[in-house]
C-alpha cells in the first residue's frame, strides 16, 4: 500500500514540475536513446553481413595454395628462402592435382558432398546481333559440375541444360545468358540451343556450341555504377572445364577448390581437418602448402568483431547515463529543499526515517524510468530509421530494451539514495522551522 502512494506521490509531483522534470530526464533520455539506436544498427549490420555471407555457403570450405612462413621448416634445404623469393607463381608441380582430390574424397566419402572447380579464361568479345559495328563483352570461365549444380537455386536453366563432366569432356559447348543470347545471338532462347557463336579471347578466335541457358540477374554493383546501357553489360559464359584449360594453356591442376561439406557436418572443425590433408603433401614442398578456410568462421569472426565494435560504442555512449544520473540527484536535492516543511510535517506525524526516504527514491526511479522509456522508444526509432538509410531490416533488440529501462531504475536507485538519505535524516523541528 505504502508503495503505490509513493508511486502517486511521485508521478504527482513529475506532473506538477513538467518542464523541470522532461529537463532532469534528458541525460537519461539520450544515453539509453544512443545506446539502443546503436545496439539497433549493430544488431542489423550483423543480420545483413552474416544472412549475406550465409548466402555465399556456410559449408563451403576454400583450400588454396599459400606460400610458407620463413619460420617454417618442413622440408627446407640450403637456398629455400632464395627459391621462396622467386617462386611466387606455383609450378605445376606445386598445384593440387585430381590424385590428391580422388584420395580425398575416398577418404571422406560422408563428409564431402561436392568439390568446386573453376578456371578463369578471361573476356571474349563478339560482334552485336544486328549491328556488327558494336562489341559485346562477356566474362568467360571452366567450371565443373558441381560449382554449376550450386548456382542453380539461384541461377535457373531456362532451355538446355547445365554442362555434364563426363558427356561434354572437350567438347566445345557452353552455357550463357539469356541476356547474352539477346545480345549476341538472337532469337528465343530455345531457338539458341544448338547454335554457334565465336569468340575472341586473347585475339584468338573460338567457335563454341550453345548447350544452355541460364536466367539473367541484374547485377546490383553494375547498376550502382550506372552501367546500364545493354552493350555494356557483361554476363558470365561458362565452359568445360578441360576446355577452359586447353585455351589458357594451364597447367593440370588447381591453385584454388572449393569443398562443400555434407548436410550435418560441423564445417568449423571441419575446416582443419580438410587444410591438414591437403597440407600433408606438402610437408616436403620448400616453398608451398595450402590453407583451408570457410565463410562459417568467416561469419563468426565478423560477429564477433562487430558485437564488440557496438559494445564499445554503446559503453562510450552509456557514460551520458552516470551525467543524466547527477542531473537526477541535483534535482532531487533541490526537490528535498523545496519540500523541507513537508517532511518536518511527516516526521512530527510519526512517518519514519524510512518512509520519507522510500518516498524519494521512489520519485527518483520513476524519474529516470520515464525518462529510460521515452529514450527506448526514440532509439529503436532512430536505429531503424538508420538502418533503413543504408538498406538494412531494422533488428531491435529485446534483451537491451529490457537492460536499458532496468539500468536506468538502477541509476534512480543509485543517485536518488543520496537526497533521500538526507531527507530522511531531517530533524522534524528545524525542517518546520524552515522558510
Amino acid at each position: 500500500m505504502q508503495l503505490f502512494e509513493n508511486i502517486s506521490m511521485a508521478l504527482a509531483s513529475v506532473r506538477s514540475n513538467k518542464m523541470r522534470s522532461l529537463l532532469t530526464m534528458l541525460g537519461i533520455i539520450i544515453g539509453i536513446a544512443a545506446v539502443i539506436a546503436i545496439v539497433t544498427v549493430g544488431n542489423s549490420m550483423t543480420g545483413t553481413v552474416t544472412d549475406s555471407m550465409s548466402g555465399m555457403g556456410v559449408s563451403n570450405i576454400t583450400v588454396s595454395l599459400t606460400q610458407k612462413d620463413s619460420d617454417d621448416t618442413s622440408g627446407t634445404a640450403a637456398g629455400v628462402t632464395l627459391r621462396r623469393f622467386m617462386d611466387s607463381t606455383p609450378s605445376a608441380d606445386d598445384l593440387i592435382t585430381d590424385d590428391m582430390l580422388a584420395d580425398f574424397t575416398a577418404a571422406f566419402p560422408t563428409e564431402v558432398s561436392r568439390i568446386e572447380l573453376t578456371q578463369e579464361v578471361g573476356t571474349g568479345t563478339i560482334e552485336k546481333y544486328g549491328d556488327p559495328t558494336t562489341t559485346i563483352s562477356a566474362s568467360v570461365s571452366g567450371a565443373n559440375a558441381a560449382e554449376l549444380q550450386a548456382m542453380e537455386d539461384d541461377t535457373p536453366i531456362l532451355a538446355g541444360r547445365w554442362l555434364d563432366d563426363t558427356k561434354d569432356a572437350g567438347r566445345k559447348v557452353a552455357v550463357v545468358s539469356e541476356k547474352f543470347v539477346e545480345q549476341a545471338i538472337g532469337g528465343s532462347n530455345l531457338d539458341a540451343i544448338g547454335k554457334s557463336f565465336t569468340l575472341t579471347i586473347n585475339k584468338n578466335l573460338y567457335t563454341f556450341y550453345i548447350m544452355g541457358v541460364y536466367e539473367y540477374t541484374e547485377n546490383v554493383y553494375a547498376s550502382m555504377f550506372g552501367v546500364t546501357d545493354d552493350d555494356q553489360i557483361q554476363t558470365n559464359i561458362y565452359l568445360p572445364l578441360d576446355v577452359a584449360k586447353s585455351i589458357t594453356d594451364a597447367d593440370p591442376g588447381y591453385q584454388s577448390i572449393t569443398v562443400v561439406a555434407a548436410s550435418g557436418v560441423d564445417v568449423t572443425s571441419f575446416v582443419d581437418t580438410v587444410g591438414s590433408f591437403f597440407a600433408s603433401y606438402y610437408t616436403y614442398n620448400d616453398t608451398w602448402t595450402v590453407s583451408a578456410s570457410s565463410i562459417s568462421s568467416l561469419v563468426e569472426s565478423m560477429t564477433e568483431m562487430l558485437d564488440t565494435l557496438s559494445l564499445g560504442i554503446s559503453a562510450i555512449a552509456a557514460i551520458s547515463l552516470l551525467v543524466g544520473g547527477i542531473g537526477v540527484m541535483n534535482i532531487m536535492m533541490v526537490s528535498v529543499t523545496e519540500r523541507t516543511r513537508e517532511i518536518g510535517t511527516r516526521k512530527a506525524l510519526g512517518a519514519p526515517g524510512s518512509a520519507i526516504r522510500m518516498q524519494f527514491i521512489t520519485e527518483s526511479v520513476i524519474l529516470c524510468m520515464i525518462g529510460g522509456i521515452i529514450g527506448v522508444a526514440l532509439g529503436i526509432g532512430l536505429g531503424a530509421l538508420l538502418s533503413s538509410v543504408v538498406g538494412m531490416a531494422a533488428k531491435p533488440s529485446i534483451a537491451s530494451i529490457l537492460i536499458a529501462v532496468g539500468f536506468s531504475m538502477a541509476i534512480g536507485v543509485f543517485f536518488g539514495y543520496y537526497p533521500a538519505n538526507k531527507a530522511a535524516q531531517l530533524n522534524p523541528i528545524d525542517a518546520l522551522r524552515y522558510e
